[in-house]
């Protein structure tokens, strides 16, 4: 029997040639070097990733620390809560063109003092805020979820069931009541109030995990060889669940910041003499039409460090989650077909679903039975009914 050939590759020959490109792209590499390598090859992220590093390093070097009694100068001439005097009646000394900054670049407020010390100190704290907030929301979190995936039946009762109470309060009136407590005793400590309750999110979704994780193979083999239910849910479940996790605890840090800046610009977050970028907002609201400067800076700040943590969650998620594949360009396609050498002929071996045979007379193919043909090679005879020609149509 003859064989045909096809000209055109099919799906299948596509698929298989688009997962050699992401396994050569992957060979011989950790998984740790598999994760990096998609994470930098998001470029938004990366470009945030510099922008989040550029202004954290601003504000804690330009103004300098004063934590806890800690004081360690920085090297802007000015400190936040100095007074100078006015200079160009408070308006901001910065040029684009000619590019200069002049001893006050974000202006003064009606005191006099200088904008860019206050806004980097509150950066400062928003930050902290952020930072803390996050970490422990992601710690009670991972625990509660860890817990209730891991043992499910009434353990897995209670805590949700504890969880959805939590939820059921609007988290902006626990941060205000709470705030308004402890809002003066720091901004570590209100990073603390706020990450009490925001963990309920991530609970849940290390609760999925867990259900899901659990079952696997690797878990039955840990409980064969007589591991603990401690080193189970910590070192075995829980480093399959790492992605989930360093992707949800920069989601949950990004609405931190923004609750802490809902929170002080309401006045129930960070409290004089101490400031944050909420604060600045709240405390110059009457100043809006004659000194509106000093609400477009942190007002950038707050946007940009949002807008920065949301895109390294969005590139953490794509470098973690094996499923947000990147499908290959066609010069890459390309490239990868150049390296494998040329493209076996793909050959047709379905064998005919007909009762008819092929036959060959001369360079020509006839087929006989019941296959349809659409030039006979005979000779045409007038009159003959056995050699009349077969109709196309038929």
């Amino acid at each position: 029997m003859n064989s045909t050939t096809s000209q055109e590759p099919g799906l299948e020959t596509q698929a298989i040639g688009e997962i050699t490109i992401e396994q050569k792209e992957t060979e011989g590499l950790s998984q740790g070097q598999i994760v990096r390598r998609r994470f930098f090859r998001h470029r938004a992220a990366v470009i945030s990733m510099v922008v989040l590093a550029f202004i954290i390093i601003l504000a804690f070097t330009s103004v300098g620390v004063d934590l806890w009694g800690l004081r360690i100068p920085g090297w802007w001439m000015y400190s936040w809560n100095e007074i100078p005097p006015k200079v160009n009646n408070g308006v901001p000394t910065l040029s684009l063109w000619p590019l200069q900054f002049g001893d006050h670049p974000f202006g003064q407020d009606e005191v006099g003092r200088d904008i860019f010390a206050v806004v980097m100190r509150g950066t400062q704290q928003s930050v902290m805020v952020m930072v803390i907030a996050g970490v422990v929301a992601t710690i009670i979190g991972v625990v509660i979820g860890a817990v209730a995936g891991y043992y499910g039946k009434w353990t897995d009762s209670v805590l949700m069931r504890f969880t959805d109470i939590i939820i059921t309060i609007p988290l902006i009136v626990i941060g205000s009541v709470l705030g308004n407590a402890f809002g003066s005793l720091g901004a570590a400590v209100l990073g603390v109030v706020i990450g009490l309750f925001a963990w309920t999110t991530m609970s849940r979704l290390v609760r999925g995990e867990f259900l899901s994780l659990r079952e696997r193979e690797f878990v039955d083999a840990a409980r064969v060889s007589g591991a603990r239910d401690r080193r189970i849910i910590f070192r075995h479940i829980l480093p399959n669940a790492v992605g989930v996790i360093v992707v949800n605890a920069t989601l949950l840090m990004a609405g931190a910041i923004l609750l802490e800046s809902a929170l002080s610009f309401l006045g129930f977050g960070v409290q004089s003499p101490d400031t944050s970028l909420g604060k600045i907002i709240s405390e110059n609201q009457a100043a809006f039409s004659t000194r509106p400067w000093i609400f477009w800076w942190p007002g950038i700040f707050i946007i940009a460090i949002a807008l920065c943590v949301n895109f390294i969650g969005d590139g953490l998620r794509d470098a973690f989650d094996p499923r947000q594949k990147k499908m290959p360009s066609e010069r890459a396609m390309a490239r990868a077909g150049r390296a494998k050498g040329p493209r076996p002929t793909a050959v047709d071996t379905t064998p005919s679903t007909t009762d008819g045979h092929m036959v060959d007379v001369g360079i020509e193919t006839a087929y006989t039975g019941d296959v349809v043909n659409y030039h006979d090679p005979r000779p045409e005879e007038p009159g003959d009914v056995q050699h009349k020609p077969l109709d196309p149509e038929r």
